[in-house]
């Protein structure tokens, strides 16, 4: 007779522990408590002088586990409820940084009377557009170090009131040079507010909380964004084009004024050391230098890949977001309002985007968050592909495209800006990681700019669609380096230093 397999043995001992335990249950004797022991024979080891062979027991706790619960076991823990505090603060940070948007998309709706009441080219209009997004580009990697030094509240009432008085100030204005300095001091004081936000939820949001956390955040901006198109829209058409300057900057300092009364920096209660990942909780973290803060975050390989990945999607973003109106109102003839209105659906689809990625990675990648980035992005280009054709099916076809663009950008974009970048922070250094990306991020979103005024112009809007979904399809290429990359603590504990 054949001695039994390993597979044979296996099963058998099995039957012959699960039907003691089944024995003991019955009796009641099977609680928590209760030991099973037994023996293992440990050929070839030794212990205290024993000689090899020698049998030694072992004693193991038993559990009882029902079946309904075995298959009822999650594959991830949920993750925790948000306290009161931390949703105040959410909310606060909600409102404060969609607030922001009010007096930086504007411009968009003005540009077609600017242009119509001074005569500049698109090249032209593509540079103060440009210089936008380079002042805050610099602003961003300067503030973000910044923010690691400073009290988050105060950098995000600075930012706000600063923004809404240049923005009276550009609707005063009329030389070309002068309307492009303006532009680009608001571009520098609109960075003070992205790295304090990011600084102020990581210090409210461990990693098992941060995903979902600044998914929020991201409807915010995104809702933000939508209404700048309506109301900017609305402004423009009763009081000219220095109306949607004028009205969004009453709403910008309103805004700055309820941060100051509802915001702190940081919670009273530290967060548990294991939910930590680039940021602390409670008391503020010890105070690096700038040239600390700066060699940690230039450091981190990882940032680089996901910058480069953000320099392109952002590419693509401002195009649809800036010259979307302009682009309607050439193609289609459409009134600045109706291309408002139009466009006011590609941020909706972003709070829809931005909200759903955010939950995804933390629900079905244990925080792991380019997978869901590649997807969005792909879908991003081939929706660009398909944009200019699209528009001309009718108005429920334009909408719809337009809100699944806005979710596509928009969800990739939040985690590319702000999760992804916290998560991959070395520790205290948050904030300093979001400025840095999202720098890179409007350096890209700067040369898109002026390459689309100057494509359109040249070669007609066609092309210039053409080149933003380009620009989507190699957002995607170069974050699938990092597939694997990012993880909740407990399951990829060296995501926070890669």
């Amino acid at each position: 007779m054949l001695p039994p397999t390993g597979p044979a043995v296996g099963i058998r001992l099995g039957r012959f522990l699960g039907a003691g335990l089944l024995r003991q249950a019955s009796a009641g004797q099977g609680d928590r408590d209760h030991k099973f022991r037994f023996s293992q024979v440990r050929p070839g080891r030794t212990r205290e002088g024993l000689p090899a062979g020698h049998r030694e027991s072992l004693t193991r706790p038993i559990r009882r586990v029902s079946l309904r619960q075995l298959h009822a076991a999650p594959r991830h823990s949920p993750a925790p409820e948000f306290s009161p505090g931390q949703r105040q603060a959410l909310w606060v940070l909600w409102l404060t940084y969609g607030s922001f948007y009010f007096c930086r998309n504007n411009l968009g709706v003005a540009l077609p009377g600017l242009q119509a009441e001074f005569g500049y080219t698109k090249a032209q209009l593509g540079t103060v557009l440009m210089a936008l997004k380079l002042a805050y580009g610099a602003g961003q990697f300067i503030n973000g170090q910044l923010a690691e030094q400073w009290s988050p509240r105060k950098l995000l009432a600075l930012g706000l009131l600063a923004s809404a008085a240049l923005n009276v100030v550009f609707g005063w204005a009329t030389a070309l040079y002068f309307l492009t300095f303006v532009w680009a001091c608001n571009g520098y004081v609109q960075a003070l507010g992205w790295p304090a936000t990011m600084r102020a939820a990581a210090n409210w949001f461990p990693a098992s909380q941060r995903g979902r956390a600044i998914g929020i955040i991201g409807t915010g901006y995104q809702l933000g964004g939508a209404l700048t198109f309506v109301v900017a829209g609305w402004a423009a058409e009763h009081f000219g084009w220095r109306g949607a300057l004028y009205v969004p900057a009453g709403l910008v300092a309103a805004s700055a004024v309820h941060l100051l009364f509802f915001l702190t920096d940081a919670p009273a209660v530290k967060f548990a050391a294991s939910d930590v990942a680039g940021a602390v909780g409670g008391a503020l973290p010890p105070a690096r230098s700038f040239r600390a803060n700066l060699a940690l975050t230039l450091g981190n390989r990882a940032l680089w890949l996901v910058a480069l990945a953000l320099c392109l999607l952002d590419a693509c973003r401002y195009g649809f977001t800036d010259w979307g109106v302009t682009h309607l109102k050439e193609v289609r003839n459409d009134s600045v309002s109706l291309a408002a209105f139009k466009y006011a659906v590609l941020p909706f689809g972003g709070m829809a985007g931005a909200y759903w990625s955010g939950w995804a990675t933390d629900r079905f990648y244990a925080g792991r968050r380019v997978p869901i980035i590649c997807a969005l992005l792909v879908a991003l280009g081939l929706l660009g592909l398909a944009y200019d054709t699209v528009l001309h099916w009718g108005l429920l076809p334009s909408v719809a495209i337009l809100f699944l663009i806005g979710f596509c950008i928009f969800g990739a974009q939040v985690l590319l800006v702000g999760t992804l970048p916290v998560d991959l922070a070395r520790h205290g250094t948050a904030a300093a990681a979001a400025g840095f990306v999202n720098f890179m991020g409007y350096m890209g979103a700067a040369a898109g700019d002026k390459l689309t005024g100057h494509i359109a112009q040249d070669h007609g809007w066609e092309q210039a669609v053409r080149f933003w979904a380009a620009c989507a399809f190699a957002s995607a290429i170069v974050i699938a380096f990092l597939w694997n990359v990012g993880g909740s603590p407990r399951e990829n504990k060296g995501s926070a230093t890669t």
